[in-house]
């Protein structure tokens, strides 16, 4: 088994934060972005596309996926990506490490 991806959390300064105020989804209902207990199947995928239109028009789409990656975050949807495509992102990554290829962040 791959060993796990480090959580890298920025200082808790205002300058480490402050891409969060130009965010596309400030104003949002949460709900959108996490999905309920027990969410499965249409209503989950429907929910979750639905946030990720909400990311696309969003100024700060790369910073913030590039943040729930480094952050480790394992729930919502972030910059885009929601809990599954991180997943298979953390997969691709663990294994390209292993393979000693640099794995592209960038959307």
């Amino acid at each position: 088994m791959p060993a796990p991806i480090p959580m890298k959390l920025p200082a808790p300064t205002s300058e480490a934060w402050e891409w969060q105020l130009q965010a596309q989804c400030r104003g949002v209902d949460a709900a959108l972005f996490f999905h309920p207990e027990n969410e499965r199947g249409r209503e989950r995928s429907a929910r979750a596309k639905a946030a990720k239109q909400v990311c696309e028009r969003c100024p700060v789409q790369v910073r913030c996926r590039t943040h729930a990656i480094e952050a480790g975050e394992h729930y919502g949807t972030w910059g885009g990506l929601s809990e599954d495509d991180r997943k298979g992102y953390r997969r691709r990554s663990a294994f390209t490490r292993e393979s000693h290829v640099s794995p592209l962040i960038a959307g």
